[in-house]
């Protein structure tokens, strides 16, 4: 049975004739209003918003027919994205392989219990807390560093590429969970509250080009998740910032507050 997302891609797709459309040539350009106007007679939500049908956070939010044209979709500017074929490389999206070495039993120099971390879980607050003891600077080997970043903002504009096809971002929305300065270094976090087994890359590829090109300072990404009673990161690098697919995992590793 086809999803509510399915059923808009399949429309989409098939009113634009997207699928003669060469991929090896260029990406397919599309708007948020295209896909308002062309899924307006659908009467669910999931159905008609461009904000649900675009969502593909990860491969499980794909819908088929990207699935079996080896698509993925990256925002471009506020309201347009662009559908980009797989490369041999890159499918847009990385894995995130379990931490399988020993925790790290670490002990916090904080002289009092914090009480108020307690209260809920949410991923901030993890990541509030994270920081509080320590351990985002003892992973990162960066100490002194403060929280500057979080929030909401609009990226300048950057070109970038995806293989062989260049492609140009400007005033997309990102999102940094927490952001850090250091004297030499930026670290952002991308913070997660249940297991993912992958993400697409543009939620560390577009806030890593925003904050290297307004810092001009070396700049790193962790992939943050609290579960079980421990602390799990991964460090990721991108090793041409101008190249959407050079990203590659340095480090993993999991902590336990003794």
């Amino acid at each position: 049975m086809a999803s509510s997302k399915d059923t808009a891609w399949n429309e989409i797709f098939d009113v634009l004739d997207i699928h003669s459309h060469d991929f090896t040539r260029e990406p397919y350009r599309i708007s948020a209003k295209q896909i308002k106007q062309i899924c307006s007679k659908f009467s669910e939500t999931a159905e008609k918003e461009p904000r649900i049908i675009c969502y593909q956070a990860q491969r499980k939010d794909r819908p088929q027919v990207f699935v079996d044209r080896g698509l993925f979709l990256l925002p471009v500017k506020n309201g347009h994205y662009v559908i980009v074929k797989n490369t041999d490389t890159c499918d847009g999206y990385i894995d995130i392989p379990p931490i399988t070495s020993p925790p790290v039993e670490f002990r916090s120099n904080l002289t009092f219990e914090l009480r108020s971390s307690k209260v809920g879980d949410s991923e901030m607050q993890h990541v509030d807390k994270a920081y509080a003891l320590g351990i985002i600077q003892h992973f990162c080997g960066v100490d002194p560093m403060f929280l500057t970043i979080r929030g909401r903002k609009y990226c300048p504009e950057f070109p970038f590429s995806v293989g062989s096809q260049a492609l140009m971002a400007k005033g997309v929305q990102t999102e940094v969970d927490a952001g850090y300065e250091g004297e030499d270094t930026v670290v952002l976090i991308e913070a997660k509250n249940t297991k993912v087994k992958d993400i697409i890359i543009r939620q560390m590829y577009y806030p890593y080009r925003q904050w290297w090109h307004h810092t001009k300072k070396d700049t790193t990404v962790l992939l943050f998740e609290y579960n079980e009673g421990m602390y799990h990161l991964w460090q990721f690098e991108f090793r041409n910032p101008y190249d959407y697919s050079s990203i590659v995992l340095i480090k993993s590793g999991r902590y336990v507050v003794n």
